[in-house]
Parts: structure tokens; sequence; C-alpha cells
């Protein structure tokens, strides 16, 4: 799982990167809101812990222009901010959880594994598909009845950002956004291409396009 810390205290920045690489989480530091932005367009993270006063761009106004530009990784607020109105402010940036300072990193671990169950984060387990169809989230493989089908690895990322979004439009730009870095995007065709192979195994039905808007995981 890799994550990305924004903390401009250094002190504390090194106490959480410590407890984080103790549970063997890769792990990337940023001490303003610049540093972090390049980071998260640089890389793909899982989950995002951000403090809120830091240097160029605070951690609110950060989440929120990722979460305008439909960047939609998970995110955690760390923030000695506890005015019922900075809560209020958090999540209208678009957080899904805050914790307050002071905390205990065990605390943040909590937090970490409940993120990781929402959003299925953790790997280790078998998502069912329908009635007669599970995908493995360690070999990631399709099953079907019997018969077993294996992604590849840039088809994987696609099926399991759509499947962790099911029952949600998903436009192409936004599984650019979030999958890919900035350099590395595929072009329209080829997602066209790995959504056509996974009707091909699913069925036509499993994936709808929605004219205009993205895709439905059905």
């Amino acid at each position: 799982m890799k994550i990305l810390l924004m903390e401009d205290d250094e002190i504390l920045n090194e106490v959480i990167l410590s407890s984080l690489e103790d549970k063997g989480y890769e792990v990337y530091t940023a001490f303003d809101g610049e540093e972090a932005l390049d980071l998260i367009y640089e890389h793909t993270f899982d989950l995002l812990l951000l403090d809120v006063n830091v240097p160029n761009i605070n951690g609110f106004k950060l989440l929120k222009n990722l979460r305008e530009d439909n960047i939609n990784t998970p995110a955690i607020f760390i923030t000695s901010l506890n005015e019922p109105m900075d809560l209020k402010e958090g999540f209208k940036s678009g957080c899904d959880d805050y914790i307050k300072k002071p905390f205990e990193t065990y605390e943040l671990h909590l937090r970490i594994d409940n993120i990781k169950r929402l959003y299925k984060l953790d790997k280790s387990y078998i998502s069912k598909l329908s009635s007669n169809s599970t995908y493995n989230y360690n070999t990631s493989t399709i099953t079907i009845d019997d018969k077993e089908f294996v992604l590849s690895k840039k088809e994987l990322k696609v099926f399991e950002y759509l499947l962790k979004n099911r029952n949600r439009s998903v436009s192409i730009d936004e599984l650019s956004l979030n999958i890919w870095t900035y350099d590395n995007r595929p072009t329209d065709s080829t997602i066209r291409t790995y959504i056509k192979n996974f009707r091909k195994i699913l069925g036509e039905n499993s994936i709808t396009t929605i004219k205009g808007v993205g895709y439905n995981f059905n």
C-alpha cells in the first residue's frame, strides 16, 4: 500500500513515517502543499495523510482541488484544528476521516485499517462479482463457475478501479487521473480495449457505457 504523508513538523513527520513503515507501507513524505501536489501527480497513491496548516497550499485547499480534478484517492486529515467548523470544512473539502492532534499512532493505524476496509485496499480477499463469478485480488484472477481468467498488469488496474466504484459512472479521464501518472497515461482507445476485454469475459451487460459520461460496472 502506497501512502503520501504531508506533515511540516519534522519530528512528527518522522514518527508517523517510522510507524507506517513498520507496518510495511510504502511512504512518501512532503513538508508543504506544493511538494505534496507534485508527488501526487508523479505517483499513484492508495491513501493521502494530510496536515492542514502547511506552507504554500494548505491541506483543505489541496484536497478540494484534487477532488475538483476527479482525483478520488482516500484522504485523512491530521491536524490540530479541532473546532466543529474545522471538522466541517475538512469533510466539505472531501476527506474520508479526520484525526485531531495530539493522537497515538495506534489510532492512526485503526483509521487506516478502516479506510482499507471501506475502499477494499486490502488485496488479500476475494470479491463476489455475480452469483457465479468472483475476483481474486491476490492472483488478479476472475473465476466464472470453474473457469479462470487472468488479467494482465495493465488491465487489472482499470478493472479494480471500476470494481471499487461499482454502480457509479466512471469517466476515462477519472480512470487516467486516478490510476496513472501524467506521463504514463494510456490513450482513450487503449482503455476502451480493456473494457471490451472485460465484457468478453463477464458478458456484454457487465459494464454499461453511458454516452458522454463514462462506464458503469454493474
